[in-house]
């Protein structure tokens, strides 16, 4: 298989280090409509990089822009230093997973996985060597002899993956690979596909409107809006510092509310907001007056019946207004004063002595958070 060629974990970081795909001012226009708007983006050996947002967005456009299916109506895109914009699809150093798997039916297992290297004429002695390797890798050796409506839906997913990586492509792309299989099954191939990837050392871009799957697969996201990127980073960046509120909302839940600058201190800020003062450990300065959005996530507020005692920034009082019991945690919407819906969730660590116990509708509780969990969001 194809070995990384970079020896860090961060490549991005590393002034030095060149990326595997390079992809500069790229758009693309169908008629009046533009699906993909002038994007830049650097993809390194070895990254398993996931392209997130909503229908729409442009992000299964820019995958088959990469994969040469459609042409860029301006920009470029390079794979490994090779401009693309002459080369067709069979010629170029990559693979792609489809969401339906199109495996053919009338074959077995080794026989779809083998199909692509009897086309290219690969000899017969390293198309079984081949073959064996990946079958093994994905573990599915002893399924080799069975055809695809013999399979589970998560067996059908690593023979199409066993299919595309067996060609040793330097990128593999896969459009909603996950998309077709069952919750709790897709939760688990999730860290299928991610060892896998670590093992053979492709890189992977992946499309994906889930964000948990985005989150836990991934070594960066591009998320994406309206054919435009408006973040890219690694799963801890894209959710505990969003550019903006898109991503804000888009990634996970989150309290977002209007507020003004009441304070800029040297190490923090003061915001007035219907969540009352909300106290925020911020480094950059922001113009007293200002408007601003401010942003916590809900597993970052603390919730109690009982009075802390406390009162002033990041303290506030409500009424429980529902409650969504999920098993592992809970979710609570907390009504204040101002009519204010605050989102709270919380792990359900121990398990109750009785089934009334606990916080129940229209129960009084306290919320605190910490001034470092606060986002503050200018755009």
């Amino acid at each position: 298989m194809v070995e990384p060629v970079t020896t860090s974990d961060t490549p991005w970081l590393e002034a030095d280090a060149e990326p595997l795909i390079r992809i500069k001012g790229v758009s693309k226009k169908f008629g009046d409509f533009t699906a993909v708007n002038n994007v830049d983006l650097d993809i390194y050996q070895g990254e398993l990089f996931c392209l997130l947002g909503g229908s729409g967005c442009g992000k299964t456009t820019l995958l088959r822009m990469l994969a040469g299916f459609e042409t860029p109506t301006a920009g470029q895109i390079f794979i490994d230093g090779v401009d693309m914009v002459d080369v067709p699809p069979y010629e170029r150093p990559t693979n792609m997973m489809f969401q339906s798997y199109a495996l053919f039916p009338h074959m077995t297992v080794e026989k779809n996985v083998a199909f692509g290297l009897k086309q290219d004429k690969v000899p017969k002695d390293e198309i079984a060597e081949r073959v064996h390797n990946i079958l093994k890798l994905v573990e599915l050796e002893e399924f080799k002899k069975r055809k695809p409506q013999q399979l589970s839906g998560g067996q059908r997913q690593r023979v199409a993956l066993a299919r595309a990586l067996v060609k040793e492509p330097k990128v593999l792309l896969l459009d909603e690979p996950l998309a077709a299989l069952d919750k709790k099954l897709r939760e688990q191939t999730q860290f299928e596909l991610a060892n896998i990837q670590e093992q053979v050392g492709v890189t992977f871009v992946v499309v994906t409107h889930d964000q948990e799957e985005a989150m836990t697969l991934s070594t960066r996201i591009a998320v994406m809006d309206k054919g435009e990127f408006q973040q890219i980073g690694t799963p801890t960046e894209i959710y505990e510092f969003p550019d903006n509120r898109f991503v804000a909302d888009f990634i996970g839940s989150a309290n977002i509310v209007e507020g003004k600058v009441i304070e800029d201190g040297s190490d923090y800020v003061l915001v007035s907001t219907d969540l009352g003062d909300v106290h925020i450990d911020h480094e950059d300065s922001v113009k007293e007056g200002s408007q601003v959005w401010v942003a916590i996530r809900p597993e970052k507020i603390q919730l109690s019946k009982t009075d802390p005692g406390k009162s002033g920034p990041n303290h506030i009082t409500g009424k429980v207004d529902d409650i969504g019991y999920l098993g592992e945690m809970s979710i609570y919407l907390v009504r204040l004063e101002s009519g204010q819906i605050v989102d709270v969730t919380s792990p359900n660590q121990i398990r109750p002595r009785t089934k009334s116990q606990g916080i129940t509708w229209e129960d009084e509780v306290y919320l605190s958070w910490e001034s470092s969990s606060v986002m503050l969001l200018n755009k």
